[in-house]
């Protein structure tokens, strides 16, 4: 674009040097811009610093504790000093004292130090901005420190020589830097699986076979690492804690039931934002472990600590079945572990895992039981908005958009109007005894149909939980959530079905595709049957494949199977 107006020789030259200064400010803010700030906490208290050589600046000051003294008293590498950082943190987490005098027994042969105790860790990133061995806390690093004393020496800047040398060193100083940090890391991963019991001999089996010629058959595909990132977010927590059909009836339970909880241990489940740990130690639990293998785990510290709930409650990162709780045997285990139609994430055998290693046999499982119901749908107006509507948008044939909408199980809250029939309880499963073999399964099914059937759109699956107050009591496969919880004036249930007030979980509605399916005369008080078979995706280990059969009864039966992603 052309300047409005003309500029003066003045002008322009006044002009030239403030872009000149603009260009070198701006120069210089991308210099500090490549030097990303670091937030260096300190060894004894939650003090923040820019860099490491401040922080250990301020420990010497007030705490009278030299990192350089020991490190170089010590002749640490690498290796020592993150043994050293851990050491000293690991003492204050656990309020216990500094050995007087530091020494290299103290570090030895104890690889548990190699695990950071403060996750990201800056200092352990930070260990080559300390000086050298012999150098103040002042100094530089060697290659600065040599391109100094040649300046000082001559009085001039350094030749095109000494800047190739300073350069040459400061590479080979980021090489061995990354050097370091890449056995650091298999340190710490080889430290973790010995920790956890990882059989070497078996990876060492894994690791010939997979380099072997004859390929073996691919597992199926497990999402764990998608699953638990999935939970890293808030607003999947606030959807779950604001339901307050889940929420309000763990809450009854466990404060309904304080003689329960009081004095015992108890073991949490994927606990996320620790709001059921928090229920239990509020109820009198002596003590609450907290597993979590997503990163809202640091969220639950947070919120546990600022309720003063930290002595009762311990946090633990991990999956349950790879993690070593500090307790033999547990008195509770509470989780929140239903998916959609209650088994998709297939979270369950994570708590029979959990159930088989951790709790005592006259432990309690909170929920207790869990059972699965399906119905018949018959709803022509949600028929015609979300499938026939596609066929018909402005005046345009829009069927692509109808892909997956006969072979995909779609989840929503339908109106109790829409089921035409009986509903049935296809499978009762009481936590304390079912296996994980019992979660792949075809059950019957049967329903009679009501006078508000006008077609068979499709099939509703919802699922019921119980909060039974010992082992000993029995849920009956027949009793709905409400009927359950109406028999006893502490009864704790609820339903995730179409006939009480909408949860997260909503039901799972499957269509039938009738370009496909036969229709069948269908009207109030006939009498259709079937079976339903629940399995496990080829592709996906934490999906469900669900197959429904149905017909009239005595008559043929058909078959479609909907997938769950």
């Amino acid at each position: 674009m052309a300047e409005a107006y003309p500029r003066s020789d003045s002008e322009s030259a006044s002009s030239s040097d403030n872009e000149e200064d603009w260009l070198n400010k701006a120069g210089d803010e991308d210099d500090e811009e490549e030097h990303e700030q670091v937030s260096v906490v300190s060894l004894f208290d939650d003090k923040v610093f820019p860099d490491a050589p401040a922080m250990l600046a301020y420990c010497k000051d007030k705490f009278g504790f030299d990192f350089v003294g020991v490190r170089d008293r010590l002749g640490l590498d690498f290796h020592g000093c993150v043994k050293l950082i851990n050491l000293v943190r690991r003492s204050v987490k656990e309020g216990a004292a500094l050995p007087r005098e530091i020494t290299a027994d103290h570090l030895a042969d104890d690889d548990k130090l190699l695990i950071p105790v403060l996750a990201d860790d800056a200092l352990i990133f930070c260990l080559d901005d300390l000086p050298e061995s012999g150098k103040g806390q002042q100094g530089g690093s060697s290659a600065e420190i040599k391109a100094e004393e040649a300046q000082a020496g001559t009085g001039e800047k350094p030749a095109v020589d000494d800047l190739l040398q300073k350069n040459a060193q400061l590479q080979a100083e980021m090489e061995q830097l990354a050097k370091q940090f890449t056995n650091y890391r298999l340190a710490v991963e080889q430290t973790l699986d010995k920790r956890w019991g990882v059989d070497e001999e078996g990876e060492k089996k894994k690791a010939e076979s997979s380099s072997s010629k004859t390929a073996a058959p691919e597992p199926k595909v497990d999402d764990s690492a998608y699953y638990f990132e999935s939970y890293d977010h808030i607003d999947i927590h606030e959807t779950m804690i604001k339901d307050t059909v889940r929420t309000n009836a763990y809450r009854d339970f466990i404060y309904a039931n304080k003689h329960l909880f009081a004095g015992k241990t108890v073991l949490d489940i994927g606990c996320g934002t620790g709001i059921l740990s928090m229920f239990c130690a509020r109820a009198g639990a002596a003590r609450v472990l907290a597993v979590d293998n997503s990163a809202i785990l640091d969220k639950a510290r947070e919120n546990i600590f600022h309720n003063q709930l930290d002595s009762v409650i311990t946090c633990i990162r991990g999956r349950i079945e790879d993690v070593v709780l500090p307790v033999d045997k547990v008195d509770i285990i509470v989780s929140e572990w239903m998916g959609y139609c209650l088994l998709y994430e297939a979270m369950l055998p994570s708590v029979f895992f959990a159930r088989d290693k951790y709790l005592r046999p006259d432990g309690l499982l909170v929920p207790s039981h869990a059972s699965m119901w399906i119905a018949p749908v018959s709803d022509g107006e949600y028929v015609a908005e979300s499938v026939s509507w596609w066929r018909d948008v402005y005046g345009f044939d829009m069927k692509a958009m109808q892909a997956g909408i006969y072979t995909d199980v779609k989840m929503t809250v339908m109106p109790k109007d829409a089921v035409c029939g009986t509903a049935h309880a296809f499978r009762m499963l009481d936590l304390h005894t079912a296996k994980v073999e019992d979660l792949v399964f075809e059950d019957k099914w049967q329903t009679t149909l009501s006078d508000k059937v006008e077609a068979l759109d499709g099939f509703l699956v919802w699922f019921d939980c119980f909060f039974a107050e010992s082992r000993t009591e029995a849920v009956e496969p027949s009793l709905t959530a409400k009927e359950w919880a109406a028999a006893g004036r502490e009864r704790v249930a609820f339903t995730t079905g179409p006939f009480d007030t909408a949860t997260h979980w909503r039901q799972g509605l499957y269509l039938i595709d009738k370009g496909k399916a036969k229709e069948i005369e269908v009207g109030p008080g006939k009498k259709l049957a079937g079976e339903i078979r629940y399995a496990i995706q080829e592709d996906h280990a934490r999906g469900l494949s669900i197959r429904v059969t149905w017909g009239l009864e005595d008559a043929d039966k058909q078959s479609q199977t909907w997938l769950l992603n």
